[in-house]
């Protein structure tokens, strides 16, 4: 297989690290081939302390079209899960992004649908363009979500619109992530690029540190009380060493 026919590619440029689900003709749609070319690709940038930024984004006109179904073969979907086959993989990758000492958008750049869905929201920002079709089909299916769908979409828009987007089955679009809280930006398709580009550059500016310390920070308060938040965040320590040279013009 040449490079270019992996499920999964990966670029770099300066701080920046691009992931690409690379599946177009079957619209990005989610195998274990490319879950474990995903965690491959994530594994490599682990610990990288020239790596700030991670962009996860598809081929083509999708984002991802979510788990393909083709996949299961002649497997029998037992009380509406996937199984171990797909999900173990699957939540390994979410684990690893969530993990990743770098920011991590997800650029959601046509579908994205159910299980791709829930690979956006374990990154930390989602942009999407405002054309980009989005939803949480399980229950059109008569699947239940096995990847966090259930807690992390009720802490980005609250748990009515979380009940309403996954009772519906309905999809949305990127404007509509917009508004619901989902999608921290979204504009028109032409300009994604551009948007997500100039806020992974103005996100790479800033301290390396400082950003993993509100990483860990707004991770912490997902699954904290805030007197246990405030406690964590007044008690733990990030090493941060760029303090110095950023604040030096100011002394």
């Amino acid at each position: 297989m040449s490079p270019a026919d992996s499920p999964v590619l990966l670029s770099i440029e300066g701080v920046i690290a691009t992931i690409t689900l690379n599946r177009p003709a079957a619209l990005n749609a989610i195998t274990v081939e490319m879950l474990d070319a995903l965690e491959s690709a994530l594994a490599d940038l682990h610990g990288r302390s020239d790596i700030v930024v991670v962009v996860i984004t598809g081929a083509g006109r999708a984002f991802s079209a979510g788990v393909d179904l083709k996949e299961l073969g002649g497997r029998s979907l037992t009380n509406g899960a996937v199984g171990d086959y797909l999900d173990i993989p699957g939540q390994r990758v979410i684990e690893r992004i969530e993990r990743l000492d770098a920011i991590v958008i997800a650029k959601v750049n046509g579908f994205c649908f159910t299980g791709a869905l829930e690979l956006a929201l374990a990154c930390d920002l989602i942009v999407t363009a405002d054309e980009a079709v989005l939803g949480d089909t399980h229950a059109k299916w008569g699947i239940r979500p096995s990847w966090g769908m259930s807690q992390r979409l009720p802490a980005l828009v609250g748990p009515a619109t979380a009940r309403l987007l996954s009772y519906r089955a309905a999809t949305f679009t990127g404007a509509q992530a917009r508004e619901f809280g989902l999608a921290a930006l979204s504009c028109p398709r032409s300009d994604l690029d551009d948007v997500t580009a100039d806020l992974a550059r103005d996100i790479a500016a800033n301290s390396r540190g400082a950003l993993m310390a509100y990483k860990d920070l707004y991770r912490a308060a997902q699954r904290l009380t805030v007197p246990e938040g405030l406690a964590y965040e007044a008690n733990t320590t990030y090493p941060i060493d760029d303090t110095e040279e950023r604040i030096a013009e100011f002394r």
